[in-house]
């Protein structure tokens, strides 16, 4: 059974309190075991999320999962490593291009657990396409996020947004505060709970499935 157990948990709420490379190093083998553990379920949910959306079937864990140690170079915050597991699921061709597709996000952290997808701050060509995509299908943009799939999972449509009306378009369109995001994203929290129950493999996959029809819009606008 293919599912995230206890010790993972408490290897990140450690972490969390003794964030130094000392620690780290004396704790190096719960590391890789939670950083195994991980992998294992992220290729369990990648064939799960390959059944709809066959786009991303050719990629494995290793292309998905973020490194844990953080790039402190240009952060006040010189903790040397992040208190959470990341994986961002997308059919972009490379971990540097995750912010030009829309895909599937799990961030495993106690507490913080979520499911997300969507365009966050995408680059200008993106964003333009995608404004102009929403503009000229907003029935079905609309349609979209009221459906109860997605209703379900992630109730509004989050995101930083203009305060002022994005250029090119009409104060008047009828779709025109959605116009003015910036970031188009999809968020699901999950309880510790979930997390660790047998199911959640389950469960992720079942919001995923609910936010394709989301990605895929987006994605089209560069397609």
């Amino acid at each position: 059974m293919t599912k995230i157990s206890k010790s993972t948990f408490q290897f990140l709420t450690d972490l969390k309190s003794n964030n130094d490379r000392d620690w780290f190093t004396a704790n190096k083998p719960r590391y890789e075991a939670a950083n195994k553990e991980f992998h294992q379920f992220v290729d369990a949910l990648i064939l799960e999320i390959q059944k709809f959306d066959p786009s991303i079937a050719h990629y494995t864990a290793k292309d998905c999962v973020f490194r844990i140690y953080r790039d402190v170079r240009f952060s006040k915050d010189k903790s040397p490593y992040k208190t959470h597991l990341g994986a961002h699921v997308t059919a972009a061709a490379k971990k540097s291009e995750i912010h030009t597709r829309a895909g599937y996000y799990l961030h495993l952290e106690p507490g913080e657990t979520m499911l997300a997808g969507g365009a966050y701050m995408p680059e200008s060509n993106w964003l333009k396409a995608i404004r102009q995509e929403i503009a000229y299908n907003t029935a079905e943009f609309n349609g979209i996020l009221n459906s109860k799939e997605y209703k379900q999972y992630f109730g509004e449509m989050e995101g930083e947004k203009l305060k002022t009306t994005p250029k090119g378009y009409d104060v008047e369109h009828p779709a025109i505060d959605i116009l003015k995001h910036k970031s188009f994203l999809s968020t699901h929290k999950c309880s510790d709970k979930q997390v660790l129950s047998d199911d959640f493999l389950t469960h992720c996959a079942s919001v995923f499935k609910a936010l394709y029809p989301f990605d895929m819009f987006l994605n089209r606008a560069m397609d």
